[in-house]
């Protein structure tokens, strides 16, 4: 009995050789997502976190300057006159803790801009209050809401919206691909409303991460949704299976290591520190907590970062559609030139035909 065509040797071989050439992408994504969360993640350590000291006196500058000099390059501590002032800092993210020293020393920190900072911050001061032989007392000036105790809920819920975003644009880019790319657009951006939806949804009546200021939330969740849409669906008209590493790459592997929802960028690696400055992960986090926590301070920069992300996104839809056009042309020019070229083979025979019959 002969053996069937998809037992053959070369159809296996095919086969294989087929399965091992997409096994190139998870593979690439597990090394991707490794470097990444690892390089981010594994080790954070300070580096130039702003702390303050109060007091104008001799021991308060002695202090400071101790401080500064211990922690080689780990913190960058500086005085300030007053309490009210080191809670103005506190308030507006210009540092991350304020230490008063005295026979009851207190530590004030603002947990809402990021607990993990918090923490460290604490930790050294603990020590400092150890070594006075007194207790420290702590003040959080800006705590998180009662449903997000860590402050990281917001972390958790740029997850979950990036990966409605995300993975709707496999689906938008490749089962929509037969579609016209202003069809796909309008896609696009109905998708990312509906993904800001189910975020606005986690963050209120579900989990209460927030709460107020739900609507700016919203509306801040679909302008990131609606950037990485975008941008995914405009890049699969080049990338094609591809697009999948393409978007991970830049909106999980880049995206949530920098956005200084675990740790800010003063206890990361340089490489995700600079990242945190314009990419759209961090413009989400941080104007998410400076409209929740910090009464819109520097949200103004936060919300030019997640418009430009849209631009970029709307730009490259219209380069594709350039793309897609021209490619649709030379579709059109070649066929016109195979139906001329199969016309004048046509013409020629009919003319051998008339001479013969003429013979």
């Amino acid at each position: 009995m002969s053996a069937g065509p998809s037992s053959a040797p070369g159809s296996n071989a095919g086969a294989l050789r087929h399965v091992l050439s997409h096994l190139v992408t998870p593979l690439l994504m597990c090394i991707g997502m490794g470097l990444a969360y690892l390089g981010a993640f594994h080790a954070p350590e300070p580096h130039d976190l702003r702390v303050d000291v109060v007091g104008s006196g001799a021991s308060a500058q002695v202090l400071a300057q101790t401080l500064q000099d211990k922690g080689d390059g780990a913190l960058s501590v500086r005085t300030v006159a007053d309490r009210g002032t080191a809670v103005n800092h506190l308030r507006t993210q210009q540092s991350y803790g304020a230490y008063v020293p005295g026979d009851s020393p207190r530590l004030m920190v603002a947990t809402a801009s990021s607990d993990t900072s918090a923490t460290v911050v604490q930790k050294v001061f603990t020590e400092v209050a150890a070594e006075q032989g007194s207790p420290l007392q702590v003040t959080d000036v800006s705590p998180t809401a009662h449903g997000d105790p860590t402050g990281q809920g917001t972390f958790f819920l740029l997850v979950a919206v990036s990966i409605g975003s995300y993975a709707s644009v496999a689906v938008i880019g490749g089962a929509g691909a037969v579609l016209a790319l202003r069809i796909r657009a309008v896609l696009a951006l109905g998708t990312s409303f509906v993904v800001s939806l189910v975020g606005a949804a986690f963050a209120g009546p579900v989990f209460g991460l927030v709460d107020h200021g739900l609507g700016g939330l919203w509306g801040m969740a679909w302008l990131y949704s609606a950037g990485i849409l975008l941008v995914g669906v405009g890049l699969h008209t080049f990338l094609k299976r591809w697009t999948t590493l393409g978007v991970m790459l830049l909106f999980v592997m880049l995206n949530f290591t920098s956005s200084g929802g675990i740790f800010r960028p003063e206890l990361q690696p340089g490489f995700f520190g600079s990242l945190h400055s314009f990419w759209n992960g961090a413009g989400f986090v941080e104007g998410v907590r400076s409209h929740v926590y910090f009464g819109g301070h520097a949200l103004g920069g936060h919300l030019l970062v997640l418009a430009l992300w849209f631009v970029a996104g709307l730009v490259v839809m219209a380069v594709a559609g350039a793309a897609e056009a021209r490619r649709r042309r030379e579709v059109a020019e070649r066929a016109r030139a195979r139906e001329a070229a199969a016309a004048r083979t046509t013409a020629g025979a009919e003319e051998e035909m008339e001479e013969a019959v003429g013979v």
